[in-house]
C-alpha cells in the first residue's frame, strides 16, 4: 500500500480522507467533538486549520491495547474492563499525536493542538462512529486505524474543517 501524502478531517462528513499523490484512496469512518470545532485549550473541541502528524505511537501494540498517558498500561479493552472503568475515554491500539501548523489558530498559547494533546486513536468498537462524541480527539475503528497507522508518514499533513470532502475528490476514490 502506497504512503499516504495529505489527510482530510471532514467534521461535516465524520470521515477521514487519505490521498496519495493528489488522489483520494483512503475513506474511514471517524467520530470528531461532541462540543463540535474549536480550539482553546479546555474546550474539548476538535481544533480546526492545518497540522501535521508529530508523533506516531503504539506501533508493535497489540490490537485494543489501552494507552495512558500515551504508554500502553498492558491491558487489552474488553467489555470487562469497560464495565469496570464506565465513563472513561478509551484511547487504543495507536496515537498519530498532531501538531497544529498556524501560530495563533491551532499553534502556540491556549490553541496549541500538540499541548491539548489531539490525537487519531482508536476507540471500542462498541462506540459509534459518524457522530460527533470525542472529548477533541478523532476516534477510529482500531482495525481502520491498523490500516491506516503504518502509511501515515511522520510530518504528514493533516487538515481538519468542517466542509465535506469536495465532490471531485470524492468521486475519485480508487
Amino acid at each position: 500500500m502506497c504512503p499516504l501524502d495529505f489527510l482530510h478531517i471532514s467534521i461535516a462528513d465524520q470521515c477521514l480522507y487519505g490521498f496519495a499523490d493528489g488522489r483520494l484512496v483512503l475513506r474511514l469512518a471517524v467520530s470528531t467533538a461532541l462540543n463540535g470545532a474549536g480550539e482553546r485549550s479546555g474546550s474539548n473541541c476538535t481544533p480546526r486549520g492545518r497540522h501535521q502528524v508529530r508523533a506516531k505511537i503504539g506501533e508493535d501494540l497489540p490490537l485494543g491495547a489501552v494507552l495512558r498517558g500515551r504508554r500502553w498500561t498492558g491491558e487489552v479493552w474488553s467489555s470487562e474492563l469497560h464495565q469496570q472503568f464506565p465513563g472513561r475515554d478509551w484511547i487504543l491500539t495507536r496515537i498519530l499525536w498532531l501538531s497544529g501548523c498556524e501560530p495563533g489558530i491551532n499553534r502556540l498559547g491556549a490553541v496549541d493542538t500538540f499541548r491539548r494533546y489531539i490525537y487519531l486513536h482508536g476507540t471500542p468498537d462498541t462506540e459509534p462512529l459518524g457522530v460527533p462524541l470525542s472529548h477533541g480527539c478523532v476516534r477510529l475503528r482500531n482495525a481502520d486505524l491498523l490500516q491506516l497507522f503504518p502509511r501515515v508518514p511522520l510530518h504528514c499533513a493533516v487538515l481538519i474543517d468542517e466542509a465535506p470532502c469536495p465532490a471531485w475528490a470524492a468521486a475519485d476514490l480508487v
